[in-house]
């Protein structure tokens, strides 16, 4: 399948998927142009009644049809007479933070920094050379795009973090992270949704639920796309969530 548009390459996943991969000067333009993709694709739902489900990550859409109703070549033609539209089009260039900030709330997650059984803060300060009182202001100082929802249901990939607190994983990842630990790796920040093993630079750790659960299931409150802003806040504001 040839590329078209801001689409660099599409590839086949099996009979029932397409991925497809988007072009950018960085990945956060990619990521912008793959939400716009998405954002698309939404509003032709009732029109496409072969669309299944749409699956975005950093600079991909993973589009899965159903077979009974088309096949991956009548998907194609779809999606390259989508991406002709005046709405699609229009998204070309854009910054994808600022372009999102202005059109999206900003979710805040409070975390209270240093937390005795969720802070690599001391390890962190010696890979960057910032003293804590700068990891946490850098941390807190800027906006933050959710550019996929993975690993674990909940676990939202964030970024792009300052450059100053750059800062790699580590080389023995822990057997146990806590729930709503805050964490850093690379350029990128999360907030772990469930107890599990992990091996990001801890900085903190939140009361604010990753997950929304239902009776059914549990589902990731963040989408990929949203803004997302931490706040600081002491000690014991963390503790008044779980006694108010």
């Amino acid at each position: 399948m040839q590329a078209f548009g801001r689409i660099k390459r599409l590839v086949t996943a099996g009979a029932d998927a397409i991925i497809v991969y988007f072009d950018g000067v960085n990945l956060d333009e990619a990521n912008n142009a793959c939400h716009h993709m998405l954002a698309a694709i939404d509003a032709q739902r009732n029109q496409w009644s072969w669309l299944k489900e749409c699956v975005p990550s950093y600079d991909s859409l993973l589009v899965v049809f159903d077979m009974a109703l088309i096949d991956s070549h009548g998907v194609y033609q779809a999606l390259h007479a989508l991406s002709d539209t005046s709405e699609f089009a229009q998204s070309k260039g854009a910054n994808s933070v600022n372009s999102v900030e202005g059109t999206s709330a900003v979710i805040e997650i409070p975390v209270w920094y240093g937390a005795p059984h969720a802070s690599d803060l001391s390890v962190v300060s010696k890979k960057t050379s910032l003293s804590i009182d700068e990891i946490i202001e850098l941390h807190t100082s800027v906006t933050y795009k959710v550019y996929a929802v993975g690993f674990a249901p909940g676990f939202a990939y964030m970024g792009d973090i300052p450059e100053a607190m750059n800062c790699a994983r580590l080389g023995t990842p822990r057997k146990r992270v806590p729930k709503g630990a805050v964490a850093i790796a690379d350029r990128q920040t999360a907030v772990y949704p469930s107890e599990s093993p992990g091996g990001w630079n801890l900085l903190g750790i939140t009361s604010f639920d990753m997950l929304l659960h239902s009776e059914e299931h549990s589902e990731s409150r963040l989408k990929a796309g949203d803004i997302v802003k931490f706040v600081s806040i002491t000690e014991q504001e963390y503790r008044s969530h779980y006694e108010s």
